[in-house]
């Protein structure tokens, strides 16, 4: 107890377990030299990976401006590996060493007790390492020269001997047929040193694009460090009840499960049920109903749940669609597994299926032909995936099976925005995988009634006129009243003697009625309950506060002013995830989820000071209209504002631009000499390098 008040507890501090990166986070350790050099500031020129071996190399520039570095050695290396000559073939092409390559090695077989943590107000999240490998210098380059060293000797000596003597030195030649392999000599060629080699020379490389510390790609990877959903409620993964603690302690014994009777593969007792975790119960619900609304799962889970825990654990394993949740379809269908009527691969029904339901958010009817003739799977995998989540009606096509469920959408707002945001994730991948149309995207009207004939009764023909006399006798009777009243009003005003007072009047038209376009289109305008078109985001705009609409538009300037102070260049498209990323950040209720429409994002980025940079893409660009939109910081207050000017300058005239050009201009328009290091830093804050040209970010069509 003595020790126990000498040392008291100063901080508890909440563990959270992110599992978005698991088994694909690694840890690269490598020198840096000199040691003031940060890691922001090495140049990678290249990066590949050989994914099964777990093999990586990265290839460095070499600051040769630097008055440690050694020309005269970097010269005399470059003409040993390359010779005199240079194509396309050499591995120094400025005849100066200028880069350097490092290789990997595993640092340590068992990474499991190894996990990279993220310290964030008060919280600590953990995300398990895949893999440490430790990269070191690789001098392959002086095997080459030693090659082409033994080449040249070779070439001297066989200069010296005449041709006369080559040709009458004639031999003998034995040919041998090897013998049939035994299963040993196979198993110990198979285990040898030179067979491992070559599986492993036989691996192809997988080049990679590397992304600096402060690029919007690594921002975006960076919050998968932190638990998704982990505001919502306390995470589950690591807290466990008495109960369960118990049962880890102390575990059944194999004999009383065997005691228990086996039941059939495809059913599972509610008893059985709620003894497994609450992630677990709601997988193996969502994955045998498919579909659910969210009430009916709270009363399968039982009383005493929390719907908080229940709505972190949710998103984990279905998505929302019209307010009702569908499990996810690499639930439904694993990894390596393969469809039983066509034996396509996981990934391809994955994609199949998502395009299914992300058609379910823009309607509620989906044609069969249509998904079929998208996804090019075979119809029976297509009836799959339809009849998971929808009902056949004739002549109409596939409706979803459940209503919209609007008390959901009306309790959770934050829930839904989320889910709103995945979609369009969701949806910007389908568009590229499946080249989709506008026809595709834009959610189809619902065809007239009458269009379909129905059979009606005398009776129900009697009731619908008489429900229109009344209708109409109502209508009559209000405008009856209504003309009195004028009448009334215009009596009264004649025998006031007010020549000096003129009173304007506004029309009124009787038959106008009250805008309530926001609340006629919820169940078709709504994508998961929000407005999945620009103009009633507008509307709901404008109808907010006058006080809320200043802090919506300050808070909305804040985040425009810092991202490009960031990131410099942006495409719209681009900026767009970077604010659906932010607003996932916030707390639920925060005041940009009153909805922000594309129109305001575009004025608000050109009232902070950027400029739109029309770059002339090539005619057969597949971008999308977002991607083509380019914005650009004009003037950030440093030393280096007219130097990115130029640049932009450059860039709304080619789009695509060499280096030496580039240089060539900035000295020019500078009046200045400029160093590499200088140039180099204009060039990382706008632009990208890809395949020995420069673009600006974010205009790469690969």
């Amino acid at each position: 107890m003595a020790n126990e008040e000498d040392d008291p507890i100063m901080q508890e501090i909440d563990v959270f377990l992110a599992r978005s990166l698991l088994e694909k986070l690694y840890l690269f350790q490598y020198p840096i030299r000199p040691a003031s050099m940060t890691y922001d500031d090495v140049t990678h020129l290249s990066a590949k990976i050989k994914p099964k071996q777990q093999k990586v190399e990265l290839e460095m520039a070499i600051d040769t401006l630097n008055p440690n570095y050694c020309r005269s050695k970097g010269e005399q290396i470059a003409l040993n590996v390359d010779g005199t000559c240079t194509d396309e073939t050499s591995t120094y092409s400025s005849k100066l060493m200028d880069k350097q390559t490092f290789c990997s090695s595993q640092a340590a077989s068992n990474v499991s007790r190894y996990a990279a943590a993220v310290y964030k107000k008060g919280e600590l999240h953990l995300t398990p390492l895949h893999g440490i490998l430790q990269l070191r210098p690789s001098f392959t380059y002086l095997d080459k020269a030693d090659a082409k060293h033994r080449e040249r000797e070779a070439a001297n000596e066989g200069g010296d001997s005449s041709q006369d003597e080559a040709e009458d030195d004639v031999k003998q030649i034995t040919v041998r047929f090897s013998r049939p392999e035994t299963e040993q000599a196979r198993q110990r060629r198979v285990q040898s040193y030179e067979f491992l080699q070559k599986r492993q020379a036989e691996e192809h490389w997988v080049h990679l694009h590397y992304y600096g510390l402060k690029d919007s790609r690594s921002e975006h990877e960076r919050q998968y460090l932190f638990s998704q959903g982990h505001g919502l409620a306390e995470n589950t993964e690591l807290i466990k009840s008495p109960s369960e603690y118990l049962m880890m302690l102390m575990p059944p014994s194999v004999e009383e499960e065997n005691d228990k009777p086996m039941a059939p593969s495809n059913v599972l007792s509610m008893a059985q049920l709620r003894t497994l975790p609450l992630a677990d119960q709601i997988k193996i619900l969502m994955k045998n109903v498919k579909v659910m609304p969210f009430a009916n799962l709270m009363s399968l889970l039982g009383s005493g749940t929390d719907s908080t825990a229940v709505l972190r654990c949710i998103q984990q394993v279905a998505m929302l669609v019209q307010g009702n949740w569908v499990v996810k379809s690499d639930v439904l269908y694993p990894k390596d597994s393969s469809s039983p009527h066509s034996g396509v691969p996981a990934e391809v029904l994955c994609r199949g299926r998502d395009f299914v339901m992300w058609k379910f958010t823009q309607d509620r009817w989906v044609v069969r032909k249509e998904v079929a003739a998208v996804t090019k799977l075979c119809p029976e995998d297509v009836k799959d995936f339809l009849e998971h989540m929808s009902v056949a009606r004739i002549n109409k096509g596939w409706e979803f099976m459940l209503p919209y469920d609007e008390d959901f959408v009306k309790k959770h707002p934050d829930i839904v925005q989320r889910q709103h945001m995945l979609w369009m994730g969701i949806q910007a991948k389908l568009e590229k995988v499946y080249n989709l149309l506008k026809e595709h995207l834009t959610p189809k009207k619902q065809e007239a009634q009458s269009a379909h004939p129905l059979l009606v009764s005398g009776e129900q023909r009697v009731n619908m006129a008489k429900a229109k006399v009344k209708q109409n006798y109502g209508q009559l009777e209000k405008e009856f009243q209504k003309q009195k009243a004028e009448m009334k009003s215009n009596d009264t005003s004649a025998k006031m003697d007010v020549s000096n007072i003129r009173i304007k009047e506004e029309p009124v038209s009787d038959e106008e009625p009250m805008d309530t376009s926001v609340y006629e289109g919820m169940n078709n305008g709504i994508v998961n309950g929000l407005h999945a078109e620009e103009d009633s985001m507008d509307s709901l705009n404008g109808h907010l506060p006058g006080g809320c609409i200043d802090r919506v538009a300050q808070e909305l300037k804040a985040f425009v002013s810092s991202t490009f102070k960031k990131q410099f260049v942006l495409t719209l498209s681009e900026l767009k995830r970077l604010f659906n990323l932010h607003l996932a950040s916030l707390p639920p209720g925060h005041t940009l989820f009153s909805g922000i429409s594309d129109k305001m994002l575009q004025d608000m980025v050109l009232d902070t000071g950027c400029k739109q940079i029309l770059v002339p893409f090539p005619p057969q660009t597949a971008a999308s209209p977002d991607e083509l939109k380019v914005y650009a910081l004009w003037e950030a207050g440093d030393t280096y504002d007219q130097h990115r000017q130029v640049l932009l300058e450059i860039f709304s005239k080619n789009y695509r631009v060499r280096r030496n050009v580039i240089q060539n201009q900035l000295s020019q328009e500078c009046g200045e000499d400029l160093n590499k290091q200088e140039v180099d830093r204009v060039l990382k804050d706008c632009c990208v390098s890809y395949g020995g040209m420069w673009y600006l970010k974010g205009t790469v069509q690969s």
